[in-house]
C-alpha cells in the first residue's frame, strides 16, 4: 500500500507547482506523461526552498532552510521521507541518478539569499548557476532518461535556458527584490538611477542566453521538446514585453503576460510543431 503514499506525495508536488506557477505547470502538462511527475517533483523542492528565503518573514529562515536541506539529503539517502515534497523529490533524484552537486549548488544560492544583498560579477554568475541553471540540469536528467552522452551535449543549452528564465524574473521583479527584500542581483547596476543604457545591457545578456538555449531545445528528445519550447516562448514573450517599457516602469510595476496571450503562444507553438517549423 506504500504506492498510495508515493501518489499522495507526488500530488503535493503537482499541487504546489500549479499553485505557484501557472506558466510552468501549463508547460509541464505539455511534456510526455512519463516526464510530468518527476518535473513536478523537482519543482516542489525548489519552490519550497524559495518560499523559505523569500516569504517566511518573522521566522528563523536560516534554521528552516538548514533543516529543509538536511531533511532533503536524509530523504535521498534513506529513499523515503514523511515530508511529501521531499519524498517525491528523492524519488526523482534516485530514479534518474541526479548529481548531488547540483542540489548542493542550489542550496548554496538559497543560503546566499539570506545573507547577501548585492553581487559582483563572479558571485552573480555563481548565484545564477545555483538558483537556476542547476534546476535546468536536474530537469535535463529527466528529459534524457539515462542517455548521459545526450545530457553532456545539451548541458550548455539547459544552463542558458535556466539563466534566461532567472534573469527575466530578476528584471521583472526588480521592485520587489530591491525595495522589499533588499537584494540587488545585477552587478554594477544603480536602481536609484536606472537608465536605458543599464536596462539595455541586461537585456543584451538575456538575449544571448535565449539564443543559446534555443539550439538545445531543437535537440531535446521528442517527449520533452514541445513542453520546453512552450516554456521558452512564454518567457521570451515576457522578455520582449519588458524590453518595450521604460526603465522607470520596471521599478513601478510587475510586468505580466495575460492568459489570452499565453493561449495564443500555445496555439502558435502547436502549429509550428505540426509544421516542423521549430
Amino acid at each position: 500500500m506504500i504506492n498510495i503514499f508515493h501518489r499522495t506525495s507526488h500530488e503535493c508536488s503537482r499541487i504546489t507547482t500549479e499553485a505557484y506557477s501557472t506558466s510552468f505547470s501549463s508547460a509541464i502538462k505539455l511534456l510526455h506523461k512519463d516526464l510530468r511527475k518527476p518535473i513536478y517533483n523537482i519543482y516542489g523542492l525548489v519552490r519550497f526552498a524559495d518560499e523559505i528565503v523569500d516569504t517566511f518573514h518573522g521566522y528563523d529562515k536560516e534554521q528552516l532552510l538548514r533543516e529543509f536541506k538536511t531533511a532533503a539529503y536524509d530523504a535521498i539517502e534513506r529513499g523515503i521521507s514523511l515530508n511529501p515534497i521531499l519524498h517525491s523529490f528523492q524519488q526523482t533524484v534516485n530514479e534518474y541518478n541526479i548529481d548531488h552537486n547540483l542540489i548542493e549548488s542550489f542550496f548554496k544560492s538559497m543560503e546566499w539569499d539570506l545573507t547577501k544583498h548585492q553581487y559582483d560579477r563572479h558571485a552573480y554568475e555563481e548565484y545564477i548557476y545555483g538558483s537556476a541553471e542547476v534546476v535546468g540540469l536536474m530537469c535535463l536528467y529527466v528529459f534524457c532518461e539515462g542517455d548521459q552522452k545526450l545530457y553532456e551535449q545539451l548541458k550548455p543549452s539547459a544552463q542558458a535556458l535556466g539563466a534566461a528564465f532567472q534573469k527575466v524574473n530578476f528584471l521583472r521583479d526588480v521592485k520587489a527584490d530591491y525595495e522589499q527584500l533588499n537584494r540587488k542581483y545585477f552587478p554594477e547596476m544603480d536602481f536609484r538611477n536606472f537608465t536605458s543604457a543599464m536596462k539595455a545591457q541586461i537585456e543584451s545578456e538575456i538575449a544571448g542566453d535565449f539564443e543559446n538555449a534555443y539550439e538545445g531545445i531543437l535537440q531535446l528528445p521528442v517527449k520533452a521538446r514541445f513542453g520546453v519550447y512552450v516554456a521558452y516562448k512564454y518567457y521570451l514573450s515576457l522578455f520582449r514585453k519588458i524590453k518595450k517599457v521604460q526603465p522607470a516602469q520596471i521599478l513601478e510595476q510587475r510586468i505580466r503576460i495575460p492568459n489570452y496571450s499565453k493561449a495564443l503562444i500555445l496555439a502558435k507553438a502547436g502549429l509550428r510543431t505540426q509544421l516542423n517549423l521549430l
